[in-house]
């Protein structure tokens, strides 16, 4: 009898990383393995690691330990930023029999296959071309995301990710679009773009063409009818992207916006390329020009040398703006980041209460920016149908979650439809609708 062998993954951080396992997970049953799930007995591991914090590190080894555990007798491999940035390190740990860099990821089932070397890492820097992985996009829901730019050249002070993607490196156009087209072929309406600096889309070509480009081929393509975009820099925010972003019905207005901090200090120290004036100045104006637009973003607490004033600039700079969510994160040392070296530590005590000040600001804003809707109707692509509970659920234009209640909501709605409904109030964070009446 012929077995096949078994396979599993599991992937941490980014959804860069995770449309990356999508793509090994292809090659490996495209070569007549079985996917397994991870908690179960497999003839491989494959995890898929992050190197953004200690956490992710922690994680990694983790993972990698459970799976010898589960298997002692099976082939456990650790790709990915980990992998790439901390080869010595993951070598000391016996449960690892291959760790494969970022740079091989394309070819990991045939290094597996016919490789008898446990370490196989290059030097990512190495990397000129954007490298091109099976055909298969990660897809969540009714959302599929596609990869279209990796690498990152800004070297800020607190971040080893440029350690572990290496230069900026832009995917050709032409293949950005075939995978569109499968996409909508397959039914899907929505894309997200996204990449490891995604606003640096095209910086490395000599043809002169842009993140903006890219948007405006893909909303052309028949059966598209949502484009949204991972993380952007407020420095890669142009006018021309802002009046796509107004005037392109099919690019949704939600940003996740890469901030950090909003104090010219600290904006400094982290070697970011932009001042809070100019971050703000940006913000403003898409405001004004789409005045429902949402963002969403990212900031550390307690930077090194941040003080209470500096603090209190980053805190006023998020009020302002009225972020619709925030991703809050104390700083920690990364090795190989600058910041790492620099002087004015913040103690764990005072970067906890001013994560917490900034997560009440959060939850303030969180709700105070959904409470606009309600008596509004607004379109809702639904991912998910509850037929016991008789609700759909799904996401808005600017990305904010709405849970329909119906009669009978099989006959009501199906998955991948985008409907219309009035919000009627707000449950547990959730906007609350009901289906569009012909009345109405």
């Amino acid at each position: 009898m012929n077995f096949k062998k078994k396979v599993a993954f599991f992937t941490l951080g980014c959804k860069v990383n995770q449309y990356e396992t999508e793509s090994i997970k292809k090659s490996f049953i495209e070569r007549g393995y079985v996917e397994e799930k991870f908690e179960n007995s497999a003839d491989i591991y494959i995890v898929n690691s992050c190197t953004v914090t200690s956490i992710a590190d922690r994680k990694t080894r983790n993972m990698l330990r459970r799976a010898k555990k589960i298997n002692p007798k099976s082939t456990v491999v650790v790709t990915g930023c980990y992998a790439q940035t901390n080869s010595k390190d993951l070598e000391k740990i016996e449960e690892i029999d291959m760790i494969i860099g970022n740079d091989k990821k394309n070819k990991i089932v045939e290094i597996i296959e016919d490789s008898n070397e446990e370490v196989i890492v290059g030097n990512i820097f190495n990397e000129n071309k954007y490298l091109e992985l099976n055909f298969s996009t990660y897809r969540e829901m009714t959302r599929a995301y596609i990869k279209i730019q990796d690498g990152c050249e800004n070297f800020c002070s607190y971040c080893k990710i440029p350690f572990a993607r290496g230069k900026n490196r832009s995917r050709k156009l032409e293949n950005i679009i075939k995978e569109v087209k499968l996409l909508a072929d397959s039914g899907y309406k929505e894309i997200i773009l996204i990449g490891i600096n995604l606003g640096a889309y095209g910086e490395d070509f000599e043809e002169k063409i842009k993140l903006e480009d890219v948007i405006e081929k893909v909303s052309r393509i028949d059966g598209i009818e949502r484009i949204r975009l991972g993380s952007i820099y407020p420095d890669k925010i142009s006018d021309r992207f802002i009046d796509i972003l107004k005037n392109n019905k099919k690019l949704m207005n939600h940003l996740h916006i890469s901030l950090q901090s909003g104090d010219d200090k600290v904006l400094n120290l982290m070697k970011r390329k932009y001042n809070a004036k100019e971050a703000i100045d940006v913000l403003k104006k898409i405001k004004r020009e789409i005045p429902e637009i949402a963002f969403s973003g990212d900031v550390i607490v307690g930077f090194p040398q941040e003080e209470e004033k500096n603090f209190e600039n980053t805190y006023n700079f998020i009020k302002e703006i009225g972020f619709s969510d925030l991703h809050i994160f104390p700083y920690s040392d990364r090795e190989n980041s600058l910041a790492t070296s620099f002087t004015g530590k913040i103690s764990s005590l005072k970067k906890k209460e001013r994560a917490k000040k900034l997560e009440e600001l959060r939850e303030k804003m969180f709700l105070e920016f959904r409470e606009k809707y309600i008596g509004k109707e607004v379109d809702v692509l639904i991912e998910k149908i509850d037929n016991v509970k008789n609700i759909a659920e799904g996401y808005t234009k600017n990305y904010l979650k709405v849970e329909i209640e119906a009669n009978n909501v099989n006959d009501s709605f199906k998955v991948n439809d985008i409907v219309k409904t009035k919000i009627k109030k707000i449950k547990k964070g959730m906007l609350i609708g009901g289906p569009k009446k012909e009345e109405d």
